[in-house]
């Protein structure tokens, strides 16, 4: 039995399981949502939280601590200069855990955790990737009718 053990074990032994939690803390923090199982969510959303209340401080020893955490030094950059900003009312609970599905190779309950207030950057970033992905469409098709100009990939073609 496990009386009064708290944390997670995640299976790991406990460096793997440190170095997988520091990487799944700074994907948080660059992405702003991040797609894994629940006990991983459950396990990262307390380590986020202090990383977030040591942004919020914003002095140099909170940022050294940061940056010792943290694997990347662009990570303890966005931390303390855009993610803590957004939560300097807030006294906490800055992430939501939304639970997904259950993954079809093992049935893990999969969820997605998410910076509150990240709504707007996430839709501006995916309104980037589909004007991006808009504009290679275009192109291509452009290359396809010098190509091979009257074929059937252009309707408005006269043959």
């Amino acid at each position: 039995m496990r009386h009064r053990n708290g944390g997670f074990k995640l299976g790991r032994n406990t460096s793997h399981r440190r170095a997988m939690l520091r990487n799944l803390v700074t994907s948080i923090i660059l992405n702003d949502r991040v797609e894994t199982t629940i006990t991983k969510c459950k396990a990262s959303r307390p380590i986020v939280e202090k990383m977030i209340t040591l942004g919020k401080k914003g002095d140099v020893h909170a940022r050294r601590q940061a940056l010792a955490y943290l694997m990347t030094d662009e990570a303890v950059s966005r931390l303390f200069a855009t993610v803590a900003p957004r939560y300097s009312t807030r006294p906490g609970g800055y992430l939501r855990i939304v639970r997904t599905y259950a993954r079809k190779g093992d049935a893990a309950e999969m969820a997605v955790i998410e910076l509150l207030g990240a709504e707007q950057e996430l839709s501006e970033k995916a309104a980037k990737r589909a004007e991006i992905r808009e504009k290679k469409r275009e192109e291509l098709q452009k290359q396809l009718e010098e190509q091979n100009p009257g074929e059937a990939g252009d309707p408005n073609a006269e043959v």
